[in-house]
């Protein structure tokens, strides 16, 4: 055997090393949130079942003796991570995303937990099965997410947080993949979008992902050959990728505002709310409701429009201001605004995000 023998051994040994750990990381996050759904973290007869498992599929060099040793540990581990009552926050995307980066900059001590799609993130944290949900509505560079504000418009969550951050993209590639090789760039279509200008310069071809991070994740595993992902300087140490150039999107100032969402309304005061609206259409009706905040002198931080899928020609208004539902001229506008309105929603009311985008 050769050294070059040895060196390909040990990096399938290195691969299926990062797959145990993230399975592992993967298992504590359901033990967490099993625990939600159990009366006390000690179930003797689940660990029982369990270990009764596990013998039955030890073969070859596994044997039983050492399994068992194996999972004491780990069921050990999955115990005292079920008696810390750790709160969980739902984010889209593979670990890594810039959703989970948002997450910990909001509370680092929430513990992300990955959902395949925006809906799973409503839908779970509707259901009790997370604690808090983190989506991401607009972007500097892109505007709205719309799908996202879509979900908004059906959902009965409260928005009790934000937080915005800055968004550097990479260009990241296997370790053995030349840059002057690389054809083709995979990631979510926002992230190609900020980097069209690279993207083009460098004449790569765009391919749409359904996340940054879950790029980095196929490419690390499938090992496409001539290809690279756009994602952030995380996802090339989660996934073991070069990192072939930083800060490729077409302007600094690219940062995204997420908002943090749960079942219910924090006690706690904000200084900022989000509403959701729409008017009949005819002239003056969206005048009549930008006037209600306007006397008394509320400054709007955001306002989009997105059509009403079930009524064509219809619209719905995203707005942000700046107050708390606690003081009166808010509570004052907001009942006049009622008024003038077709339907109404009122989304929450929170603190305002006051970091500096870098």
């Amino acid at each position: 055997m050769s050294n070059s023998d040895l060196m390909i051994i040990r990096k399938s040994i290195d691969m299926i090393d990062c797959g145990i750990i993230e399975l592992l990381n993967q298992r504590m996050e359901l033990a967490v949130r099993s625990r939600k759904f159990k009366q006390c973290v000690f179930d003797q007869n689940r660990e029982q079942q369990i270990f009764n498992n596990i013998k039955k599929t030890s073969r070859s060099l596994l044997k039983p003796e050492f399994l068992e040793r194996l999972y004491g540990l780990i069921i050990d581990e999955s115990k005292h991570v079920q008696e810390q009552s750790l709160n969980l926050i739902g984010f889209q995307g593979e670990h890594g995303a810039y959703s989970e980066v948002a997450s910990l900059s909001y509370d680092a001590s929430l513990i992300p937990v990955s959902c395949k799609e925006f809906i799973e993130v409503f839908n779970e944290v509707s259901s009790g099965q997370i604690d808090l949900g983190i989506v991401p509505v607009e972007n500097s560079l892109e505007g709205a997410v719309t799908q996202v504000n879509d979900l908004l418009v059906q959902t009965n969550l409260r928005i009790i947080g934000e937080v915005s951050i800055p968004v550097h993209h990479c260009l990241l590639a296997l370790p053995e993949t030349q840059y002057r090789d690389l054809k083709v760039v995979y990631s979510h279509p926002q992230a190609l979008a900020q980097c069209r200008e690279f993207i083009l310069r460098h004449k790569l071809e765009p391919r749409p992902f359904y996340d940054t991070a879950g790029a980095a994740k196929m490419l690390s595993e499938n090992r496409l050959e001539a290809a690279g992902v756009i994602a952030n300087k995380l996802c090339a140490e989660l996934y073991h990728l070069e990192i072939i150039k930083e800060n490729i999107e077409d302007h600094e100032s690219n940062s995204t505002r997420f908002i943090v969402l749960s079942r219910e309304a924090r006690g706690e005061p904000g200084d900022k709310c989000s509403i959701i609206f729409s008017v009949k259409h005819e002239t003056g009706g969206l005048f009549s409701v930008l006037k209600a905040f306007s006397d008394k002198r509320i400054n709007l931080t955001r306002i989009e429009s997105r059509p009403i899928k079930n009524d064509p020609g219809n619209y719905v208004f995203f707005t942000d201001f700046e107050g708390s539902d606690k003081e009166g001229r808010v509570v004052d506008a907001l009942e006049e605004v009622q008024k003038e309105t077709t339907s109404f929603k009122f989304l929450g009311c929170y603190k305002s995000y006051k970091g500096a985008i870098q």
